[in-house]
């Protein structure tokens, strides 16, 4: 059995127009340049503005899902189950060629109530096919993961350990069986330089959590069993330098899933082609920006799944970054001056804005054995 498994991290599919504790939204940048002395007169602007912006991101974020056409998505920074389903109705399936339901959603942890999602093809399975389980509540103390670093942090023990949810899904498919565990781990950007340090303990203890999970619903059997860790894990070995030269960026947290454990399809392809994200920003330390690709997204399979798909086909659909992205980490150029050809990007597809998303979606080719 062959199947399609694609994650994207969907970036803010939002029902509200703001969060609930503030904040910069993409339509300050706008307003910033207008007085209105009457709050209503400029909430009513704001929110119309929102509005269209929304509409031409989320057509191109259904371009990239249309482009990946993968059989099963595990989405991340999903608002409701209600902003999801209106997204495949208004978005999606007026441009792919798949059709999708087994809609899942459960509200996790993350305060601005951003969560993980699970979507499958509509003809791939039947009523009773598709299991879901959240481990939200799941404590450091239950999995027997806490530690001194999350105790400098101030993390209480019996706190939960995953920052928005591990959604577990298991599919049934006659006697075949595959098991999804979602994830979006802890984000390194805490406002300082430092961030992806100091975040660290908890990306790390939420891999061990992951893998403490499915060893406790394979048992012995975990490495012959089918199931897949896939989403935003926020966490990466290797960096890109110039010239896509690889960077040892040091511990990133997601080592107790690969060492000894899960393996990573993307580990085939060459450096310059696992990124999923990028960031450029300035460094105060070394006083120069910084151009940063980096495979934040990931699919990691099974033993016995990666035994049996040794070389999958693997693709990023990039088509909907904005053009301040460089595409090539390899290229010589790769200063903002210099525009990508217009057939790189979607229709409409900004400098910075609208796009997609600020990640790209990934996809792996499966044979289920």
């Amino acid at each position: 059995m062959k199947l399609r498994v694609g994650t994207f991290n969907v970036e803010n599919l939002l029902t509200r127009h703001r969060f609930e504790q503030g904040g910069r939204t993409e339509t300050a940048a706008a307003m910033s340049l207008f007085h209105f002395p009457r709050a209503d007169e400029r909430d009513a602007v704001e929110r119309s503005l929102a509005v269209a912006l929304e509409d031409d991101k989320r057509q191109m974020t259904a371009l990239a899902m249309a482009e990946a056409q993968a059989d099963l998505w595990m989405l991340q920074e999903v608002d409701s189950l209600a902003s999801l389903q209106a997204f495949f109705a208004n978005y999606v399936h007026r441009i792919a060629d798949h059709r999708y339901g087994h809609f899942t959603l459960i509200d996790g942890n993350d305060r601005r109530n951003i969560d993980i999602a699970f979507a499958a093809r509509r003809d791939l399975l039947g009523p009773g096919q598709v299991r879901a389980v959240s481990h939200k509540e799941l404590s450091f103390a239950e999995a027997g993961l806490y530690d001194g670093d999350l105790a400098a942090l101030g993390i209480p023990r019996h706190g939960k350990v995953f920052a928005r949810d591990c959604l577990e899904i298991e599919l049934e498919f006659g006697r075949r069986r595959l098991s999804l565990f979602g994830c979006h781990f802890k984000s390194m950007n805490n406002g300082r330089e430092d961030g992806r340090q100091v975040t660290l303990p908890v990306r790390r203890a939420e891999a061990r959590a992951v893998r403490f999970l499915i060893e406790q619903r394979f048992g012995h059997d975990w490495r012959e069993a089918n199931w897949i860790v896939l989403g935003d894990l926020n966490g990466y070995r290797h960096g890109l330098g110039p010239l896509a030269e690889p960077v040892d960026e040091g511990i990133s947290g997601i080592e107790p899933l690969l060492d000894g454990f899960a393996v990573d399809p993307t580990r085939t392809l060459p450096a310059h082609e696992r990124w999923t994200h990028f960031r450029r920003y300035w460094s105060e330390a070394q006083e120069r920006l910084i151009d940063s690709h980096m495979p934040l997204d990931h699919i990691l399979l099974s033993p016995a799944l990666a035994a049996a798909n040794p070389a999958p086909p693997i693709r990023m659909i990039r088509r909907g970054l904005p053009y301040r992205v460089p595409l090539d980490p390899r290229d010589p150029d790769r200063s903002m001056g210099k525009l990508a050809t217009a057939c790189d990007r979607y229709p409409r597809v900004g400098w910075d804005r609208p796009k997609a998303s600020d990640h790209c979606p990934l996809t792996v080719d499966l044979t289920i054995p």
